[in-house]
C-alpha cells in the first residue's frame, strides 16, 4: 500500500475540506503518489528510459456528484483557492480554464475522460502532500488523483497505462507542458520497494528492486528560477532537431559515434546528455538488481556533471546541495532531479545515516547558499488507488 499512515493523513484533511467547503460528505475519494526520479533526465520526451519510484507524498482527490448540478466546483485546499466550470460542454485550454493554471489540472482529466460525462458535473476537493514546484511530480500526483477518482465513481478501470496516457494528454493541451509519459506512470503504476525501468517508446516498464541497505533522501532547494518553462522547451526542440539532422525518429538510437558537425553546439551537447544518460539509466537498473551500489553512486554522479554540464538545466543551488551530499559520510551519491533550474536533488544514502547526513546537508546548504533547504526521506509505494 502507498504509505498508509500518510495517504490517511491527506485523505482526512481532503474530506474535512470537503465537508467545510461542500457542506456534505465525499462520495469518493482516491490517492495518487508523487514520484522521484532516481536516474534518467530528459530522456522520457526522448523515447529513452527511466527508473523512477513512486514516493509516500500523495494527492488526494474527493469528489461527490455536485449538489449544483449546473457546474463543476474545484477547491484546492492546499491553496485555499476555487473555481468552477461546466463540464458537461467542451471545455477549451486557454477559454474556460487558464492554461497552467492550478484548475487545468483538474479540469484537463475530466476533458479528457469520456467517462467523466457520464458523471456530470462534481463538487471536487484536491489536497496534496506532494511539494509545489519541487521536480516531484505534484501536477502529475493530481491528474492521476482525479482519473483514479473517476475509475471509482463510475465502477471501472481505464487500465494503468491508459489512464497515464489521458492525463498525459491533459497535461500537454491544458498545462501546456510537452512532458513525457514518466510522472503520470510512474504515479499510477508505482510500486513499493521498488523503482519502475520504464522504456518510454513502448511504454512497457518493470520493476527494479531497491537494495535492502539504503534509503532514498530529498533535498528540496526551495528554489524556482523563471527561466524553466522555456528552457525546457529549448532543450526539447534541440534534441528533435539533433534527431532530425541524423535521421532518426528519436535521440533514442542515436550513439555517440553519430554525432558530428551536422549538429549546432546546442544539439550536440543535447544528444550526448541524452545518449549517455540512456546507458547510465540502463547500468543503474543492472547495478539495483546485484545490489552494487557503489557503481549506482558513480553512475549518479556522472548524470548529475552531464546535466549540469551538456543539457545545462543544473542551477548554484543544485550544484551546492550535491556538492554538500557527494562529502558526507554515509552518502553513495546524489544528483538533481526533475526538470531542473531549481527543485530536488536525490541521494541514495547508507541506511540508518538519514537523518545525520540531512542535517549536515542541509547545514552546509544554509552556509554556503543564504538559503533555507528542506529534506526528506522517502520510500517507494504502490501507485494509485481509492482510499
Amino acid at each position: 500500500m502507498m504509505g498508509q499512515d500518510h495517504v490517511g493523513r491527506v485523505r482526512e484533511r481532503a474530506l474535512r475540506a470537503f465537508a467545510r467547503e461542500y457542506g456534505g460528505e465525499a462520495t469518493w475519494a482516491a490517492a495518487a503518489p508523487g514520484r522521484v526520479n532516481l536516474i534518467g533526465e530528459h530522456t522520457d520526451y526522448n523515447a529513452g528510459w527511466v527508473l523512477p519510484i513512486a514516493i509516500d507524498r500523495v494527492c488526494v482527490a474527493a469528489a461527490a456528484p455536485a449538489a449544483d448540478r449546473s457546474v463543476t466546483r474545484v477547491y484546492s485546499d492546499d491553496l485555499r483557492q476555487r473555481f468552477s466550470c461546466d463540464m458537461r460542454r467542451d471545455v477549451r485550454p486557454g477559454v474556460d480554464v487558464p492554461i497552467g493554471s492550478w484548475p487545468s489540472y483538474v479540469l484537463g482529466v475530466l476533458a479528457e475522460c469520456e467517462i467523466a460525462r457520464q458523471i456530470g458535473n462534481l463538487d471536487i476537493v484536491i489536497a496534496s502532500s506532494v511539494p509545489l514546484g519541487s521536480g516531484l511530480s505534484s501536477s502529475a500526483s493530481v491528474e492521476v488523483a482525479v482519473a483514479t477518482m473517476l475509475e471509482q465513481a463510475i465502477g471501472a478501470s481505464m487500465g494503468v497505462l491508459e489512464k497515464a496516457m489521458r492525463c498525459q494528454r491533459a497535461e500537454h493541451a491544458f498545462a501546456g507542458v510537452p512532458c513525457g509519459i514518466m510522472d503520470m506512470l510512474t504515479s499510477a503504476a508505482g510500486r513499493a520497494d521498488h523503482a519502475l525501468l520504464i522504456d518510454c517508446e513502448s511504454c512497457t516498464w518493470r520493476p527494479v528492486p531497491l537494495p535492502k541497505d539504503v534509503a532514498i533522501v530529498v533535498f528540496n532547494s526551495n528554489v524556482r528560477h523563471s527561466l524553466a518553462g522555456g528552457e525546457y522547451a529549448r532543450r526539447r526542440d534541440a534534441c528533435e532537431a539533433a534527431a532530425s539532422k541524423l535521421g532518426l525518429s528519436s535521440l533514442r538510437a542515436a550513439r555517440g559515434e553519430m554525432l558530428d558537425d551536422r549538429l549546432t553546439d546546442e544539439e550536440l551537447r543535447c544528444a550526448r546528455h541524452v545518449i549517455t544518460e540512456n546507458q547510465r539509466t540502463l547500468a543503474a537498473a543492472a547495478a539495483m538488481e546485484r545490489g552494487d551500489v557503489s557503481t549506482l553512486g558513480t553512475l549518479f554522479a556522472a548524470s548529475h556533471a552531464s546535466l549540469r554540464d551538456d543539457y545545462r538545466v543544473s542551477c548554484r543551488e543544485l550544484d551546492m546541495l550535491v556538492e554538500s551530499a557527494a562529502g558526507e559520510e554515509g552518502v553513495i551519491g546524489a544528483r538533481m532531479t526533475g526538470g531542473g533550474f531549481g527543485g530536488c536533488v536525490v541521494a541514495v544514502v547508507a541506511r540508518g545515516m538519514e537523518v545525520r547526513v540531512m542535517e549536515r546537508v542541509l547545514s552546509s546548504y544554509r552556509s554556503r547558499s543564504g538559503r533555507e533547504g528542506m529534506a526528506f526521506a522517502v520510500r517507494a509505494v504502490d501507485g494509485a488507488g481509492a482510499v
